[in-house]
């Protein structure tokens, strides 16, 4: 025991639930019936969460099928399980960018703030300062738009207060920075957005159809620092830049951490709802917002569908609340708790918050530890099984998923997030599913991990769409 699944920025310790499942079921395991009661139920638990390779493959096809509905419409009804959107990046950074950029990186329970120093293809980044600041729950739901900005300001404003001369800003100009806003936003331009909705445990009604660059940028007024907001990304559109920025392979970016999120390089001749000139680049940066992509090939149980009735959200984000760190340890708790109460397994209140809060296991059996194991790896693999049937989905779409006349065309897929880089089983899992879907391709395609890619990657889209590009550096 004490393997560690990490959800999101915060751990859940199947030690503790361990403890919990031990204290309700070692207090009645005497009574006949009680564990083969239980027994039952994760086997009926394992069977509807089943992801065989036909039904994954189905998935990755559905997930196909909505892509190119969502570059077809503008029609959220119609793409209404893919919203596709253009995030008004069409040109990756190239390597030749230098100065000192800023980003802010929002997107879960905490927000960091950070500085980078470019310094073209010969020093790339050779300077970077990160900080990382928690946002207090009543900030995060509460009733105001002005109390998170104006949060999230302060705390920027602290942090520049902190740039050292070993950061160079030159004389007369102004500090930029790249804004990562991990929510569903219309792009209006590279540097403005509105609020669709929020998700990942926000609830701030007065944001919704607000610029959130607007917003920020007013925040900063009123805490009296200057800085322009360059560019508007999402985490995945960060990544892939960051991605992009040191492999020139990179074609998708996936995060897999408290939400989750996909974006890649599209064609642009290929995006139906595409309106005017074509861009010099000949592609277009799509926001897949692949978290509420729904199918009826999803392995959806009961208590999915409890815990989709109590979020915040009730009836989106259905795939997010399959595979992400949210949501995984409620399923299992979920699971527990019927166990409880099924095989008339009852702990008072008092006692099972004193097992979370000490790791407790007394007289624990093997059995028993196994069992809550089994769960646990029960709803790990279906959530990574899933994860990488929707990368496969988004090669598919690409052309990328078979080899063309026996070339292999190399695609890589960056990956961000605390649930991929320090849950090693959900990895494992993840990569080792990828290549059972692809076969023969597999040797072209590397799935890998970007480290802090949302936030570099921010600070290098606002580098590339600078108010200096062209101007030589004094």
């Amino acid at each position: 025991m004490g393997k560690v699944v990490v959800v999101g920025t915060s751990v859940v310790c199947t030690a503790a639930v361990c403890a919990v499942a031990v204290l309700l079921m070692n207090r009645h395991k005497k009574k006949s019936g009680k564990w083969e009661k239980a027994i039952e139920i994760l086997k009926e638990f394992e069977e509807k969460c089943a992801t065989p390779t036909g039904k994954l493959r189905q998935v990755a096809d559905a997930m196909t099928v909505e892509m190119h509905a969502g570059l077809a419409s503008e029609d959220l009804k119609v793409a209404a399980s893919s919203r596709c959107s253009f995030s008004c990046v069409d040109n990756l950074p190239t390597g030749d960018e230098q100065g000192l950029f800023y980003a802010l990186d929002l997107g879960g329970t905490n927000f960091r703030v950070m500085r980078v120093q470019l310094g073209g293809k010969e020093k790339r980044i050779f300077k970077h300062e990160v900080k990382e600041v928690s946002i207090p729950k009543h900030v995060m739901a509460g009733s105001s738009s002005d109390a998170l900005f104006d949060f999230i300001a302060t705390a920027l404003a602290k942090f520049v207060a902190t740039e050292g001369e070993d950061f160079h800003l030159p004389p007369g100009r102004q500090r930029e920075l790249g804004f990562t806003f991990s929510f569903p936003v219309k792009q209006m331009s590279i540097a403005s957005g509105t609020l669709i909705k929020w998700t990942k445990g926000f609830s701030i009604e007065d944001a919704v159809g607000k610029d959130v660059v607007g917003e920020l940028i007013k925040a900063m007024e009123r805490v009296g620092l200057d800085v322009r907001v360059s560019a508007l990304v999402n985490d995945t559109v960060g990544t892939l830049a960051g991605g992009r920025y040191n492999n020139p392979d990179v074609i998708a970016a996936v995060i897999l951490g408290t939400g989750t999120n996909a974006a890649y390089v599209e064609r642009a001749h290929a995006i139906p709802k595409w309106h005017g000139l074509l861009p010099k680049s000949g592609e277009m940066v799509i926001n897949m917002e692949w978290g509420n992509f729904r199918s009826s090939h999803l392995p959806v149980t009961e208590y999915d569908q409890s815990l989709d009735v109590e979020s915040l959200n009730p009836g989106e984000q259905i795939y997010e609340k399959l595979i992400s760190g949210m949501y995984l340890g409620d399923i299992l708790r979920r699971v527990l708790c019927r166990m409880a109460e099924e095989a008339s397994l009852f702990v008072q209140l008092k006692v099972y918050v004193i097992a979370l809060i000490s790791y407790n296991v007394p007289n624990s059996t093997l059995k028993m530890r196994r069992i809550i194991v089994e769960l646990c790896d029960i709803i790990t693999s279906r959530g990574a099984r899933l994860s990488a049937a929707g990368i496969v989905g988004i090669l598919k779409k690409l052309g990328r998923d078979t080899l063309k006349g026996g070339e292999k065309q190399r695609s890589v897929v960056a990956v961000d997030g605390a649930l991929f880089e320090h849950y090693t089983e959900f990895r494992n899992c993840l990569e080792g599913t990828t290549k059972e879907l692809l076969g023969d391709a597999v040797d072209s395609i590397v799935v890998e991990q970007a480290n802090d890619g949302s936030g570099v990657g921010a600070a290098l889209l606002a580098a590339s769409h600078s108010q200096y590009v062209g101007l030589e550096e004094s």
